[in-house]
């Protein structure tokens, strides 16, 4: 309110309109594996957002088959005052899991964070790093179609790292559609078959990661 009430009295304007995607079109097939690359502000984020329904294009139009994860941003549906036990049942619920789902992923979802002595602990007293590695167990043990990672993987140390790359691999494996955003290009051409390529919110380049890499990396 204080901001508008300036902006008015000094006659300036308060907000301005800025195209973070323009004209962007492309289709993922069902099992694709597809990164989405560009330096900072290319839209690579604001892409996944739209996917996942999290934000809805002025124009044109976002169409998903199936059930999509999104693992944006990590742990937003978490509460502090609960358990770490409340809260993989309040974040599976979030991300679309009924409760007999998660009861029967229960144990995989806190044998994966590597947290079970502090399970029944309110999140609040969690460090971060034990914070990241239950909001991603849960989110990786959700029952989807289609999973989005954005910069997640960065999270974490490294035998967690990896151990959530080979999840990441092994639902691939299983069929999932998997749409990535990384800054670590070495990482996500080996991960993805497919790169999509942003430059200032349009597509450059559309096709094989490891060719979408170079591309970016000439940029």
């Amino acid at each position: 309110m204080k901001e508008t009430f300036v902006a008015a009295m000094r006659r300036r304007q308060l907000s301005s309109s800025f195209h973070a995607l323009d004209g962007v079109s492309f289709e993922i097939g069902e099992g694709e594996s597809v990164a989405l690359l560009g330096f900072n502000g290319s839209g690579k984020s604001t892409m996944l957002k739209m996917i996942s329904g999290v934000l809805t294009p002025d124009r044109g139009k976002v169409l998903i088959r199936g059930r999509v994860a999104g693992l944006i941003e990590v742990g937003a549906g978490f509460h502090p005052d609960l358990s770490g036990r409340e809260n993989i049942y309040l974040n599976a619920a979030i991300l679309g899991m009924s409760r007999r789902e998660t009861e029967e992923r229960f144990d995989d979802i806190v044998a994966f964070s590597e947290i079970e002595q502090f399970i029944d602990t309110e999140v609040k007293h969690y460090s971060s790093g034990m914070f990241l590695r239950l909001a991603f167990a849960v989110a990786i043990h959700t029952e989807v179609d289609i999973l989005l990672i954005d910069e997640i993987l960065s999270v974490g140390d490294e035998p967690f790292q990896a151990k959530c790359l080979a999840r990441i691999r092994e639902l691939h494996r299983e069929g999932k559609t998997l749409v990535v955003v990384s800054h670590d290009l070495d990482m996500v051409a080996d991960l993805c078959e497919r790169a999509i390529v942003l430059r200032s919110g349009k597509v450059v380049f559309d096709g094989p990661s490891h060719e979408g890499v170079s591309e970016l990396r000439a940029g």
